[in-house]
C-alpha cells in the first residue's frame, strides 16, 4: 500500500476537483479501488488531497486527478465524464462474426454450431434457455450477449440471478451486507464480467446499478423493464421459483436462462428447468437451445469427463 499526494491551492479547487456532492471523488475511488481523502497540514494552512492503495492503481488515480486539476487551473470546462454511456467502454466495433469485442480487445465469438444458435437466439428473441453440460459457454455467452445489448443502449441495465441452493448455513446469519452473503454463490457469473471489464469497472457499475446482482429469493415482487437479465444455474429452482422468475420480465427486457439438467442440487422436488420445457414448448417467443458434448470449450479433459459420467449413468 501506499499514498500520494496533490497540493490543492484552495477549498474551491477541492469542490470544483470532487464534483457535487463529492460525486466524481466516490467514482473514482470504486473505479480505481483505492481511497481519497483530503487532509489539512496540522496548521491548516495547506490542502492536500491523498489517494491511498497499491501502487498501480494510486498510480492511475493520481493521472487523472491531476489532468482533471490541470483542466480546472486552466479555466477550461471539465469533461462530463459522470454523463458517459457506459457503451463508451466499447471503443472498437466488433467484426461481423464476433459477439463482442471487450474493453481489452479481445474478440468473443460463437465456436460451435449450438454457441452460434444461441446467440442469434438471444440477439433476436426476448427468452431463451440455455441447457446443457458445463464448459459450453452458456453463461459467458449471455453475459457477452448483455453487453453487447447494453453498448448498443437495447437495454439500460444487466440483472444477474442465480438460486442460492444453501448447505447447512442460512443466508441471514452469514457475515456481511447482502452482497458479501452471496458472492460466493454468483462468483461464476462474476467471472465473465471480470474478463470482459475488469474488476475496477464492474465494481463501478455494480455500485452505480447498472448491474445488479441479486439472488433468485429477492426476486418476488419484483417487474424488471429494460433489462437484460440472467438466471444461472436455473436446475436448482423448483417449478413455482422458475414460474416466480419468468413472470418478473418487463417491457423492453430479454431473459436467459441457463442449466446443466444433470446436476441438480436440489434435495426436494423436481427441478423446474427439467419440467419447463413442456410446459413452454410452442409458445412463441421463447426458445430452447441445447448443447451437447462436442460445444465443450473448457479443457479438452473436462469432454472427456462428461463422456465418462454419461457412459455411467446409461450402465446404471
Amino acid at each position: 500500500m501506499i499514498t500520494k499526494k496533490i497540493h490543492l491551492n484552495s477549498e474551491q479547487e477541492a469542490v470544483l476537483l470532487f464534483g457535487e456532492q463529492d460525486s466524481h471523488l466516490r467514482r473514482m475511488e470504486t473505479e480505481h479501488g483505492v481511497e481519497i481523502f483530503v487532509r489539512h497540514d496540522p496548521e491548516g494552512r495547506d490542502l492536500h488531497l491523498s489517494i491511498r492503495g497499491v501502487a498501480g492503481k494510486v498510480q492511475k488515480a493520481f493521472k487523472r486527478l491531476s489532468e482533471r486539476l490541470d483542466v480546472i487551473r486552466s479555466g477550461r470546462a471539465l469533461p462530463p465524464e459522470e454523463e458517459r454511456h457506459p457503451g463508451d467502454l466499447f471503443h472498437e466495433e466488433a467484426p461481423d462474426d464476433a459477439v463482442l469485442v471487450t474493453a481489452y480487445g479481445k474478440v468473443i465469438k460463437a465456436k460451435t454450431p449450438h454457441q452460434h444458435e444461441y446467440c442469434q437466439a438471444i440477439t433476436h428473441g426476448d427468452m431463451v434457455f440455455g441447457i446443457g453440460p458445463a464448459g459450453t459457454g452458456k453463461t459467458y455467452l449471455a453475459v457477452a450477449c448483455a453487453l453487447r445489448a447494453l453498448k448498443a443502449r437495447e437495454v439500460s441495465r444487466i440483472v444477474l440471478t442465480r438460486p442460492v441452493v444453501e448447505a447447512g448455513e442460512k443466508l441471514g446469519f452469514l457475515p456481511g451486507d447482502l452482497y458479501e452473503k452471496v458472492h460466493p454463490y454468483l462468483k461464476p457469473l462474476f467471472d465473465g464480467f471480470y474478463d470482459m471489464l475488469g474488476p475496477d469497472k464492474f465494481r463501478l457499475w455494480r455500485n452505480d446499478e447498472l448491474i445488479e446482482v441479486v439472488p433468485l429469493a429477492y426476486m418476488r415482487g419484483r417487474t424488471l423493464e429494460n433489462a437484460f437479465i440472467i438466471l444461472d444455474e436455473a436446475q436448482n429452482t423448483s417449478i413455482e421459483q422458475m414460474k416466480m422468475f419468468l413472470t418478473r420480465m418487463g417491457n423492453g427486457s430479454r431473459v436467459v436462462v441457463t442449466g446443466d439438467v444433470t446436476q441438480v442440487d436440489l434435495v426436494h422436488g423436481r427441478s423446474g428447468l427439467i419440467l419447463i420445457e413442456g410446459i413452454l414448448k410452442g409458445v412463441e417467443g421463447i426458445s430452447f437451445v441445447h448443447f451437447k458434448e462436442e460445444d465443450v470449450v473448457r479443457h479438452p479433459l473436462v469432454k472427456r469427463i462428461i463422456r465418462a459420467f454419461d457412459q455411467w449413468e446409461k450402465k446404471k
